[in-house]
């Protein structure tokens, strides 16, 4: 990644450049607010986010009274230099009203959500963590955590075995009406083997991030058997 200084910001005429802010564990925006030079410089000295308001024409250090601070994980500037897009990690909520995030309402006339973005991976997470922190007597997540990793391995090697088959039945299928069953079958089990890993994850302190990042670190180094483990692990 190219790398460039404060003074390759281009603030408007009145000084400003919108930030947008990004949850980087989830990819969830989380906000968007404006930036003075001021606020910029101090956002990059202390690793915080640090805005300009222009209501009350001052800056304001982001959870300064409700706590609900936002460490600076990574920082972009868009192609024009007249956008940033930092990368945080969030403490409680990001919008005012005690929201995660300030998009949570819907436009009418267009869809409101896109249940297919990887943000639902995290957000897995989250709820399965919440589960382990406050078990709930007839959680099938907290009956997982409790029981312990011997149980959630042997459910990994069932649901494993079940995607296989899944994934058979719609290679071989020669009935166009059925494939569509088919193909939601071996999506089904998919999901099941997805949480069961999730909640591996959990049980042994890894994270979906943790996962995410050796996969990055992989699309990196081509054709390196030695650094990747198999040949067929590169891309």
């Amino acid at each position: 990644m190219e790398f460039v200084g404060i003074e390759s910001v281009r603030f408007n005429e009145i000084g400003l450049v919108p930030a947008v802010i990004q949850e980087s564990k989830s990819g969830k925006v989380l906000m968007v607010a404006y930036m003075n030079k001021e606020s910029l410089a101090k956002t990059v000295e202390t690793g915080e986010t640090w805005f300009y308001s222009r209501s009350r024409q001052e800056l304001w250090h982001k959870g300064a009274v409700s706590g609900h601070r936002q460490r600076v994980i990574a920082a972009s500037v868009d192609c024009d230099g007249d956008t940033l897009l930092f990368q945080v990690e969030q403490t409680g909520a990001a919008c005012h009203t005690g929201r995660k995030t300030c998009f949570y309402r819907g436009l009418c006339g267009l869809p409101g959500k896109d249940d297919r973005s990887l943000s639902v991976f995290s957000d897995l997470q989250d709820r399965i963590e919440k589960k382990r922190l406050h078990p709930t007597e007839k959680s099938y997540t907290a009956y997982l955590l409790e029981t312990g990793t011997d149980k959630i391995c042997k459910k990994i090697g069932e649901e494993a075995a079940e995607v296989i088959i899944a994934a058979k039945n719609v290679t071989v299928c020669a009935d166009a009406a059925q494939l569509p069953q088919l193909r939601e079958e071996a999506i089904g089990e998919s999901a099941d083997l997805f949480y069961h890993m999730a909640v591996l994850w959990e049980a042994v302190g890894l994270t979906v991030q943790d996962v995410a990042a050796c996969l990055a670190a992989r699309s990196r180094k081509e054709e390196n058997k030695k650094e990747t483990g198999h040949c067929d692990k590169t891309f």
